[in-house]
């Protein structure tokens, strides 16, 4: 009796060892399938909206210090054809094709990335948007530690930002391809202005696509607002790019915590 209890006693800790790796196995499981798993489009746009606000907000700034856009190409490609009719009368032609140039190759690369590593899976999203905040970080570093007398320069503490910050924006517009949603690049309003006045159903009360048209400019003003008063301050451009840092954190922490699409839905 005295050696059953014994062995009884040696086995214990084994036991309690294989119940604890059990449980933490079934835990990395857990994990594994949350975070592998493809998201819901349900309310998927509000989050695109959402990416208005950070559109307004840096290309304002970008606009009044830098004198070139980071998200809308538009009026960097006029500012192209301006600079090159008459290059010698100023760089802002130089900064708008660096923008222009980082925003083509930037959407190049996230396209890749979501459609080589399944496009809307957990962990895709997650590592997009935190890929997205990291180049604005390095961005709001430089401009924060470095000198801020450049802004009218081609300094590379100037070029550097500028093309960080004008890659990663490709990313947004990406993802209204992946959840199709290609009305909510977040980097465009003309059209949507036309689609907006242009809908046969402008005035049906229960028409989202038009709430979406509406809410799109609506907020991209907002952040333009946000952006003109960092601007017009003191910290200038890198308050503008680190609001930017923390609102990109939170669609991190939003796709890391959205439902996961149900069954047939994609």
């Amino acid at each position: 009796m005295h050696g059953a209890g014994n062995r009884t006693d040696e086995e214990a800790p084994l036991l309690g060892s294989h119940r604890k790796s059990t449980e933490e196995s079934k835990s990395w499981l857990r994990v594994k399938r949350h975070m592998t798993a493809d998201v819901s489009k349900h309310w998927a746009d509000a989050v695109l909206l959402f990416c208005y606000i950070i559109t307004g907000l840096l290309d304002s700034s970008a606009v009044f210090i830098w004198g070139s856009f980071v998200s809308m190409q538009t009026g960097n490609t006029v500012y192209l054809g301006l600079g090159l009719v008459a290059p010698s009368e100023g760089i802002r032609w130089i900064k708008a094709v660096t923008s222009i140039g980082f925003f083509c190759l930037g959407s190049f690369f996230f396209s890749h990335f979501h459609r080589i590593l399944s496009p809307r899976k957990r962990w895709v999203l997650v590592a997009s948007y935190f890929l997205q905040m990291l180049l604005i970080v390095l961005a709001a570093m430089i401009l924060t530690f470095g000198s801020s007398d450049h802004s009218d320069d081609l300094n590379w503490q100037v070029l550097v930002p500028l093309a960080s910050v004008a890659f990663q924006s490709s990313g947004q517009a990406v993802i209204s391809r992946v959840f199709h949603y290609t009305g909510l690049t977040s980097v465009v309003l003309t059209s949507n202005y036309c689609d907006l006045f242009g809908d046969a159903k402008l005035f049906d009360l229960s028409n989202v696509e038009r709430n979406r048209r509406l809410a799109a400019p609506a907020l991209l003003l907002l952040g333009a607002v946000i952006g003109g008063f960092w601007a017009h301050s003191s910290v200038g451009m890198a308050g503008a790019l680190w609001t930017a840092v923390g609102l990109k954190a939170v669609i991190v922490a939003a796709w890391f915590f959205w439902p996961a699409a149900s069954e047939g839905e994609w």
